[in-house]
């Protein structure tokens, strides 16, 4: 029989600081203890979750004092979404932390010289900021404590956002405070009538049902895209569906939906059907306009896009001698945005429908100076390429989290343009490539942004500038 493993309960706990992940800080007996949902300024006892040689996990499972830092959280959800942990942190705390944290990996995994780094740029709204969100069929909803104990709610079909760590399970959401109406209206609406007609909600582990996801993206101009997808191929339930949409909300201006028989949700590989009015959205920023697709990447804070854009362009200090590469491009944004002000850009993105995107964008916006390409970055980003479009004078680059391959950097390197403008949603992977980066380049300035409000996540724009120009 397996023996049953001791709990490990700490008690009065101070908590001290925030770390990686928007985790709290604690010590015990000399060791670091994470602990989830605590504020720097809580006392608390922690129930341990996880033990190794250098460091414990756990919950607060009482507090003794609480933090003069913290708030009362808007969201009915918060502390069971996987979404805004940090609701419960005042907002300026969470950008002094945020800031930290940039100061944090530049100075520890970047380990170079290092400018003063400049106050991070809040973001005006700090609620209903996003224009995308997804949301998640399940046959699984989760149940709280109290419904299962009083049997009142035992229908366990939900939309809503996964329950962190548990892949099969959604939390059933209501009202979601991300995003501005109609969004919740359209994702209540999709529920209602998904109950009244008997449609079956997905089962990611059995593979079947016939609702999987809703995505809704929403353009400041007022244009409203929504995304349905469908596990199996009902033509007559998905026809009803759509159509009552269209009926429902007339402003929806690009109604489309997919059926994805795939184990996952990605749609790259999809075809998408345009149900009703544009199969795209188009937002507008800088006087400039942006097709966006359902494949599309565009910023999802549309308005702190801008502030992160414009200090970008400010840090690259373009003229019009300047050839400038723009890696990891999407639709082409930055690259179109900087445009008027160098000689030319060229953008290289991985999804094959965005740089379609990002044409068409420049066709638009009359941009004559810009050309993209498709492919993964460490294999278009070679000498033959360089050949072709010219040896660029500044590099803009905006990787995903895990940041450039290091066949990337090395290129670069081998480049060696005047500037690199390093955008970064990951300031960890980001100090990494810096510190690769190090020998040839020195950090010049650095600007953390803040895209995500009650989220940990910061946006960081740092300037390299090429030593021997110094």
């Amino acid at each position: 029989m397996a023996r049953k493993r001791k709990q490990i309960r700490l008690e009065n706990l101070s908590i001290e600081s925030v770390a990686a992940e928007g985790k709290a800080v604690a010590r015990h007996d000399g060791m670091v203890v994470f602990v989830k949902g605590a504020v720097p300024g809580d006392v608390v006892d922690v129930q341990v979750t996880k033990k190794r040689k250098a460091y414990m996990e756990g919950n607060p499972v009482h507090y003794h004092q609480y933090s003069d830092l913290r708030e009362e959280a808007v969201c009915d959800y918060f502390g069971t979404c996987g979404g805004c942990k940090w609701q419960m942190l005042n907002y300026q705390s969470q950008l002094e932390f945020k800031q930290q944290q940039v100061a944090d990996n530049l100075s520890r995994i970047g380990k170079v010289d290092l400018p003063e780094i400049a106050p991070i740029i809040g973001s005006v709204k700090t609620l209903r900021y996003r224009n995308k969100l997804e949301f998640t069929f399940s046959n699984k909803k989760w149940l709280t404590k109290d419904q299962i104990d009083t049997g009142e709610d035992l229908n366990r079909n939900g939309l809503g956002f996964h329950i962190p760590g548990l892949f099969d399970k959604v939390v059933d959401v209501e009202t979601c405070h991300l995003m501005e109406e109609p969004t919740n209206a359209i994702k209540n609406e999709v529920r209602s009538y998904a109950f009244a007609n008997g449609l079956t909600f997905f089962d990611i582990r059995d593979q079947h049902g016939l609702l999987r996801n809703l995505m809704i993206r929403l353009t400041d101009i007022g244009e409203l895209m929504v995304l349905v997808q469908f596990f199996e191929p009902d033509r007559e339930a998905i026809e009803g569906l759509m159509a009552h949409l269209k009926e429902k909300f007339p402003e929806i201006t690009s109604l489309l939906y997919v059926i994805n028989q795939k184990k996952n949700d990605t749609i790259f590989d999809q075809e998408i059907v345009c149900y009703s009015g544009k199969d795209h959205i188009v937002e507008e920023m800088g006087g400039l306009k942006f097709k966006i697709g359902p494949k599309s990447f565009y910023q999802t804070n549309s308005a702190q896009a801008k502030v992160l854009y414009d200090k970008a362009l400010e840090f690259a200090e373009l003229s019009k001698e300047d050839l400038v590469y723009d890696l990891y491009t999407g639709t082409g944004t930055i690259a179109n945005y900087c445009a008027s002000q160098a000689k030319k850009v060229i953008g290289i993105e991985y999804v094959e429908d965005a740089i379609k995107d990002a044409f068409v964008n420049a066709e638009v916006n009359g941009i004559e100076n810009t050309d993209f390409y498709a492919g993964d970055m460490k294999d278009v980003l070679n000498d033959e390429f360089v050949a072709k479009n010219g040896q660029p004078d500044v590099i803009i680059t905006d990787p995903p989290r895990a940041g450039m391959h290091e066949d990337v950097v090395n290129m670069i390197l081998k480049l060696s343009p005047k500037k690199v403008v390093y955008v970064s949603c990951n300031p960890a992977t980001q100090a990494r490539d810096i510190a690769l980066m190090s020998e040839d380049y020195q950090v010049e300035k650095i600007q953390p942004v803040d895209m995500f409000p009650h989220t940990h996540h910061v946006e960081n724009i740092v300037l390299l500038v090429l030593k021997q120009d110094i």
